[in-house]
């Protein structure tokens, strides 16, 4: 399942250890002026960041190549397919018959009978990747709807000698007009929810008070309006019955701590025998603030395809023909 969306998709390939990483993005109105520096400093957000302390020593320019769906530095209307290399491949092939500890390495043998670590190179973080190229789209079709975001690290544990922590990152969402979202099984919210659960080591996700509002009232949660239908409050984070009310939407992702430490740890070979995964520096220790980048592209994605559900499509044809 290598598809996301439902009118604005993408589908993306490739692996950590392959020659490249790379995606399709379908549905993407014709006509749109393609903004490829904003494109790269997406991806150079999410690119490891030299210096840090507590960042991956892996090295990759992350240098995305257009492949078709664009003429003259406007969209056609095809689909749009690009790739990024990859430059700076080591494979580690003492681990590659030992269980990547808290990673996909067990699963993936139970599913598909995989007998070595590489060939799950695609369930690496390095995937995510074509998620901000498709993000980036995403996002330059939602400013001319006026709709931005900005995903910020709420907090993390405390990052200790030879180890890994996890992170909270909140998100906000301005410019949402009302009424976006369809109900029950295809909420707005549970979209974001099916989105962000999406990213690698993302293990849980609220939106508005989200866990907070099991220990509330409903006399001090209710977001109550006044004339003109404005809120008091935002308890339910912009989303009500899976539809947005206009206000700003702000949810929160939960990440667990990397499990690739630069240490050894007890594990299994895929025998099912006793055997040691040796860890190194080349993964970073906490997933942010890479994943920034991420969760505001897989925002982007959700909102973007609402929008054209909503038929914002014809609108977004027409503001150009007036331009």
């Amino acid at each position: 399942m290598n598809t996301f969306g439902r009118i604005l998709r993408i589908s993306d390939f490739g692996e950590t250890h392959g020659l490249c990483i790379g995606g399709v993005v379908d549905g993407c109105p014709a006509g749109m002026t393609m903004d490829f520096d904003f494109i790269q400093q997406e991806l150079d957000r999410r690119a490891p960041q030299s210096g840090v302390e507590a960042g991956t020593k892996r090295r990759e320019r992350d240098q995305v190549k257009f492949l078709s769906g664009i003429h003259q530095g406007k969209t056609t209307g095809a689909p749009i397919s690009f790739i990024i290399e990859n430059q700076d491949v080591v494979i580690n092939k003492n681990n590659d018959g030992i269980l990547k500890p808290s990673h996909a390495s067990f699963v993936l043998k139970e599913k598909y009978g995989h007998h070595c670590n590489e060939q799950g190179g695609y369930f690496s973080g390095r995937q995510t990747v074509s998620r901000v190229v498709a993000g980036a789209i995403a996002k330059l079709i939602l400013k001319e709807l006026g709709i931005q975001m900005s995903a910020t690290l709420l907090s993390q544990a405390e990052i200790r000698e030879c180890d890994t922590s996890g992170a909270v990152v909140e998100c906000v969402v301005t410019g949402v007009p009302a009424g976006l979202g369809e109900p029950m099984y295809e909420g707005l919210d549970s979209r974001l929810a099916a989105a962000m659960l999406s990213i690698p080591s993302c293990k849980g996700f609220e939106v508005g008070e989200g866990f907070r509002s099991a220990t509330m009232h409903g006399s001090e949660y209710n977001d109550m309006q006044k004339p003109g239908f404005h809120f008091f409050s935002n308890h339910d984070g912009g989303i009500q019955s899976g539809i947005s009310n206009g206000q700003p939407i702000l949810f929160r992702a939960a990440f667990k701590p990397i499990p690739s430490l630069p240490i050894a740890q007890k594990s299994v070979n895929y025998a099912g025998e006793e055997a040691t995964y040796q860890g190194s520096d080349r993964n970073d220790r906490c997933v942010a603030p890479r994943v920034l980048p991420v969760v505001e592209a897989m925002a982007a994605l959700v909102l973007a395809d609402a929008m054209m559900l909503q038929n914002t499509n014809h609108f977004f044809v027409k503001k150009h023909e007036e331009i």
